[in-house]
């Protein structure tokens, strides 16, 4: 059940100002900014250290500037089903997004968009549910999820795309590699990607590998 008492909040935003205004925005309703940090590392540090009521993160951090944050998040609530995360952040990182929504039975966790939050108190009731147990979800990132969910091959990014046609056309690893002018390290990574992304299960390469061509030719 909702309630307006004052939070120990662990914050997590890679840029400086929106961190420090954040913190002071929190601080004016009345809430302790436990800790306030920069990267997905110092997340998980500070969670450890302080075992806040909500944390609050961004999903793009260093050094990657990917999904960090967010998969620090899916991380923590793994360990502590019952964690309290408010997502806040300019992208909806799709990948991740569905896993930690759906951890803990999808109580305790909120994905908000920045440029979507267009009042404080609204910001701050938000933050007051998930610490409370609820569940609050911008609509634009459910219209994301349910296309991503929709188009398997939405998930991928641009080069993984690129990866997953030259395998369609029965390329060698090392020949994807010449083609894109990248290592055959890099190939296996984003191989690697490419079937988790396209959720096929753990199975022989070869047949994963197959699995994967007969998405993108459904696609």
């Amino acid at each position: 059940m909702r309630t307006d008492r004052p939070l120990d909040i662990v914050l997590a935003e890679d840029g400086v100002l929106l961190r420090e205004g954040l913190a002071g925005l929190l601080t004016r309703f009345g809430h302790r900014v436990v800790a306030s940090v920069g990267d997905a590392d110092g997340l998980v540090e500070a969670v450890r250290a302080h075992t806040p009521d909500v944390v609050v993160t961004d999903v793009r951090m260093p050094p990657g500037f990917t999904d960090e944050g967010l998969r620090a998040a899916v991380a923590l609530r793994a360990a502590d089903p019952r964690l309290p995360v408010l997502v806040l952040s300019q992208y909806v990182e799709q990948t991740y997004a569905s896993e930690l929504l759906d951890s803990g039975d999808g109580t305790g966790v909120g994905y908000l968009l920045k440029d979507r939050v267009g009042d404080v108190e609204e910001f701050v009731d938000a933050l007051h549910g998930v610490a409370s147990g609820g569940t609050v979800v911008d609509p634009e990132v459910v219209r994301q999820l349910l296309r991503r969910r929709r188009d398997p091959l939405g998930r991928l990014s641009p080069r993984e795309r690129e990866v997953l046609a030259l395998m369609a056309e029965g390329r060698s690893n090392a020949a994807i590699a010449r083609g894109l002018v990248i290592s055959e390290a890099a190939v296996g990574k984003h191989i690697g990607s490419i079937l988790t992304k396209l959720d096929l299960p753990p199975a022989e390469d070869d047949h994963r590998r197959v699995l994967a061509v007969v998405t993108y030719l459904r696609g």
